[in-house]
């Protein structure tokens, strides 16, 4: 075999193993015996590969060296134990010092200070180190996600070290560069072009370094070293300019663009891409309450160019339409005061020209940017959206007024037909009324926590003070809601007609039959409705829903009140559980009486404007004739008989 020259530090690495294995033989000399590299190859035969030890080294780079060029430590036999010399580092630092002193670090590890920190043989290879040129090697591009795949991709080493990027590796292979390089285009950005600071893969550090090429500031310079008229072009813009400065708020490269995901602006997904521009790359910036008022810019600059025409045109799917960086450039982007922006009041009609080549500088000068306020400047535009605005609340306004008058008209004369069956009594319909009002009030005041940015939630409880008090509100609105069901509860349980009313309620076979009748009838398929009895299976499921809801809704809402007291008796788990279901039931509870209760007492055509029951507690008696015809005679009895009872009380009154 070719010897290879030896370096100072390999001779002086030599020179220590040799004398502790003199010190060793010295102690035993027959339990040790030195050994040459031919041979290592009479029990080492097979590598962990699978292939042939002395084959793998006759094809790569270290063609020529023996075993014991390397292993150094290994010239005896039986081989010394915990000599503390590790064959994949110390042992290539020996020769390649260059890389050695380049080697002090990587990612957030330094020599020394973390046992998984990768070394030498783990990215290059032991036996079989190749060039990076020849494709199979472990660090020719094609190859790199894969050798850094094994930390990076490694949940147990990204746990352990708080490595919070999720599959690097398999995202950066689904990316515009990792495409590339799977297509033979080697000199698409791979790890190391990106992570490599100082022009050496052997100096990867994490951002937190000043001098890493993925620190913050470093950024623009590292996809420079491809994109070098993108990085000139992004370094004069005012984006450049404020990293310059050392804003660690400016946009760089990865902020639009991503990281190792980046894809081509081209596709719909990735978020410079024409449609997605304006609200998944600026507008995280520029919606920024924080950012605006630091740096004085105007806000709501997404809303106004959604509302736009060009804005419009966008969400509509037309991904000619101009965007963001139609006017003010892509990477370099300058505030309309600079003369060489492309906003620039001068430099209009030239930017609005390259959709528009026949347009003139007035019409360029007008703003764009929405189509109210800010966005209509001339004055004529002003008028006119002032007497839209007016004459939306006249017109708007008469018309409900109208409709509203009629409304009330026939409210009026519905409630003055005669003759009236009593329906409800009178603590029944104040029982009816503390639950709707209690209801209501629950409604509009826990959807406006879930909801709290939404119109209604700003409309009631949006002033000052105004969402401490929600919690107040609805926590009373609960208490009295539950008041009014121990009302119920007790009326059902000490009065006889309580006791009548929950006998009626209970679910009977006729109430399934009926069901099926009306769905046929609604159907076509039969010529008359069922015959409804005082309650019919519409208000006996609504009924029976309100019961299971109310019950559902008063525990989880006690444990949810009294969260802090119960977490010291019941798992977590159960107030989590808690929560989700309160608010799904306040959800089905809504949506049932918009859709159930609403429809069979107000929008149903035979009841229509409204049952009067829930005011007066009667209803009139073509109406009950309708809706309950089994039921009607015992009906006019009893309110012949309250008649009767209330003439006999006014005729005792002295």
């Amino acid at each position: 075999m070719k010897s290879r020259g030896f370096s100072l530090p390999t001779f002086l690495l030599t020179l220590s193993m040799s004398l502790t294995l003199v010190t060793v033989s010295g102690q035993d000399e027959e339990e040790f015996e030195t050994i040459t590299s031919d041979e290592c190859e009479a029990c080492h035969t097979e590598s962990t590969h699978g292939t042939v030890f002395a084959e793998d080294l006759e094809h790569s780079v270290h063609q020529g060296f023996d075993c014991l060029s390397c292993h150094i430590d290994r010239d005896t036999v039986p081989h010394l134990e915990d000599s503390g010399f590790a064959v994949g580092c110390e042992g290539c630092r020996a020769c390649h010092t260059e890389a050695s002193d380049e080697y002090q670090a990587h990612g957030r590890s330094a020599i020394g200070t973390c046992e998984d920190m990768p070394q030498c043989k783990d990215c290059h290879g032991d036996h079989d180190v190749l060039p990076s040129s020849v494709k199979i090697a472990r660090t020719h591009p094609v190859n790199l996600p894969a050798t850094c795949g094994q930390c990076h991709e490694n949940l147990d080493i990204t746990k352990k070290y708080e490595i919070l990027i999720d599959h690097p590796i398999a995202i950066y292979e689904n990316s515009v560069h990792g495409k590339a390089t799977k297509g033979g285009v080697y000199v698409a950005a791979t790890c190391n072009d990106c992570h490599s600071a100082g022009g050496t893969a052997h100096k990867i550090y994490s951002p937190g370094y000043p001098e890493s090429s993925v620190n913050h500031f470093n950024i623009p310079q590292t996809c420079g070293k491809c994109h070098k008229a993108v990085e000139s072009d992004f370094m004069e813009g005012i984006h450049g300019k404020l990293v310059k400065r050392g804003e660690t708020d400016a946009p760089v490269c990865t902020n639009c663009h991503g990281e190792h995901g980046i894809i081509s602006p081209d596709d719909p997904r990735s978020p410079v891409s024409r449609s997605r521009v304006a609200e998944a790359t600026c507008s995280p910036c520029h919606e920024s309450a924080v950012l605006n008022e630091k740096y004085s810019l105007r806000p709501g600059r997404l809303m106004t160019f959604i509302d736009s025409y060009h804005g419009l045109k966008s969400k509509a799917g037309d991904t000619q339409v101009a965007n963001c960086a139609s006017c003010h450039g892509v990477h370099r982007i300058l505030p309309s005061s600079d003369p060489t922006s492309t906003i620039h009041p001068a430099n209009l009609q030239s930017t609005c020209g390259d959709c528009h080549p026949e347009i003139t500088a007035e019409m360029a000068a007008f703003p764009i940017h929405g189509v109210s306020g800010e966005g209509l400047r001339t004055p004529v535009a002003e008028v006119v959206e002032k007497v839209y605005i007016g004459a939306i609340i006249v017109i708007i306004g008469l018309m409900l007024l109208h409709w509203g008058l009629d409304l009330v008209r026939h409210i009026r004369a519905l409630l003055r037909k005669r003759p009236q069956v009593r329906r409800m009594r009178f603590h029944e319909v104040w029982q009816h009324t503390f639950l709707m009002l209690t209801f209501m009030v629950l409604v509009i005041s826990g959807f406006a926590l879930r909801f709290s940015e939404s119109w209604f939630a700003e409309l009631f409880f949006g002033w000052e003070g105004g969402f401490e008090l929600r919690g107040t509100v609805h926590r009373w609105a609960a208490v009295l809601f539950t008041l009014t069901v121990i009302w119920h509860m007790f009326y059902l349980a000490l009065s006889r007609r309580g006791r009548k009313f929950f006998t009626d309620m209970m679910p009977a076979r006729l109430d399934f039959t009926q069901f099926w009748g009306k769905i046929l009838f609604n159907l076509g398929r039969r010529k008359e409705s069922p015959r409804f009895a005082r309650f019919s299976y519409v208000e006996k499921a609504e009924y029976w829903a309100l019961v299971w809801g109310s019950a559902v809704m008063i525990v989880t809402g006690i444990l949810l009140w009294f969260d802090n007291w119960f977490i010291q008796i019941l798992p977590k788990g159960v107030l989590d559980v808690s929560l989700v279901i309160h608010y799904w039931e306040a959800w089905l509870a809504t949506l049932a009486i918009l859709v159930w209760h609403l429809y069979s007492t107000v929008f149903d055509p035979a009841v229509y404007p409204m049952n009067p029951s829930w005011l007066t507690g009667t209803m009139p008696q073509e109406m009950y004739s309708h809706e309950h015809p089994e039921h009607l005679e015992e009906a006019m009895r009893e309110s012949q008989d309250q008649i009767q009872e209330e003439l006999d009380r006014m005729s005792t009154k002295p």
